[in-house]
């Protein structure tokens, strides 16, 4: 009898554990009585709109990617419309949209001030807006995805205060139209303004590079050099983009690699450069993460359904709740285990143009991280069912 029960509570188990290893493979689910936007009840799957700026950098290119893969993974039915750096394009595109139905629309501004407009519009609508990295000023944003966008500055200031503590100090700035460009040089003042009023560095130009433009960089680098003989120092450039025009610079200046020189974005050509030894360090901000919380956010909004924001920015009108990643400095010393351990980029992408007696030794040949299968898991756990019974 005992046996007979023992069997019983065991078939039980099994049974649960059946049914947790369909949960692993099944379709997402749509929650169908949840109410939208309108009032009324969402059928059917939502509707998101992401309206970016720009695809001309990697990293928007992967933004793009990952919101498409998850918008796919959850049911949800996507519409990206690219402006290319143009302020009336976005705002057309949005008005499209919204004309189209989105019940949620996600905007990486091109504008943070001119996009206001774009909240105001989907609000005479009900529908929720998500600011996508860049921060939309004087509206009611309903949530704000990004990564702690003044701490990057802090760390890229703080790293070239670390390694170069003297001498001459060239600031390079995003797009002054991007509220990130200026959160960004706010963290890097925080850090280098003391050392400057110590004397201990000077900042000789400080300019920013209209749309964040390579070309921009490398021409206000080329003058910084020329105003002080060459004597610069350090390079504190607010993302790949603008280091990477910076040292095109120092190329024809032949100080590539003497001069440090921080970026952020991790690209694949900033991260080369690295390894090669002309751009010092790069800010990585996992992607995946942002693009992932951002339309998982976009469900929630739709379907009325609270979002979990810790965090809070003011945007010049309120303070809106805010989803803020983590971001990572990474240098020639960490790259392995951070960007090629992660699979942002591979290690032969990255070593590509490095000698190969001159990669890291210890690390697998593409650097992504093998993934435990669920039915595997599910079916260790079925064998430790069935051991329990017997």
């Amino acid at each position: 009898m005992r046996h007979a029960k023992t069997l019983s509570a065991g078939a039980g188990l099994v049974a649960a554990l059946l049914i947790s290893l369909s949960g692993c493979v099944s379709g997402p689910q749509q929650n169908q009585s949840a109410g939208n936007n309108g009032g009324g009840a969402k059928t059917g799957p939502v509707k998101i709109g992401f309206s970016m700026d720009t695809l001309k950098e990697e990293r928007w290119q992967r933004d793009k990617q990952l919101v498409e893969q998850h918008a796919k993974e959850v049911g949800a039915i996507l519409d990206v419309q690219v402006a290319n750096g143009d302020d009336a394009v976005q705002t057309k595109q949005a008005d499209n949209m919204l004309t189209q139905g989105v019940d949620v629309l996600i905007v990486a501004p091109h504008n943070g001030e001119i996009a206001a407009s774009i909240v105001e519009a989907a609000h005479r609508q009900g529908v929720p807006v998500i600011s996508y990295d860049r921060l939309i000023k004087n509206a009611d944003v309903d949530l704000y995805v990004s990564h702690q966008v003044e701490k990057i500055g802090e760390m890229q200031a703080r790293y070239a205060l670390d390694h170069v503590p003297h001498g001459n100090y060239v600031l390079i700035g995003g797009a002054p139209t991007d509220n990130n460009a200026l959160l960004l040089r706010k963290g890097q003042e925080n850090i280098l303004k003391p050392a400057a009023e110590r004397g201990d560095i000077k900042i000789v130009a400080n300019p920013f590079a209209k749309d964040w433009k390579m070309e921009e960089a490398l021409r206000y680098m080329e003058d910084a050099l020329t105003a002080n003989n060459n004597k610069i120092d350090a390079v504190v450039a607010s993302n790949d983009g603008t280091a990477v025009g910076a040292i095109s610079a120092l190329e024809r200046a032949q100080l590539a690699g003497k001069v440090l020189v921080t970026g952020q974005d991790a690209q694949l050509d900033a991260c080369q450069k690295i390894v090669e030894g002309t751009l010092t360090m790069t800010i990585y901000k996992p992607i995946k993460p942002l693009a992932y919380s951002a339309v998982d956010a976009a469900l929630k909004l739709a379907h009325k359904e609270p979002v979990n924001a810790p965090d809070k920015i003011n945007n010049g009108k309120i303070d809106v709740p805010a989803i803020l990643q983590e971001p990572q400095a990474v240098d020639k010393n960490n790259m392995v285990n951070t960007v090629i351990k992660d699979g942002y980029h591979t290690l032969e992408e990255v070593y590509a143009h490095v000698p190969k007696d001159q990669w890291p030794k210890a690390t697998a040949s593409n650097g992504r991280k093998a993934e435990v299968s669920p039915f595997i898991a599910a079916f260790s756990l079925l064998l430790a069912a069935f051991s329990w019974v017997r």
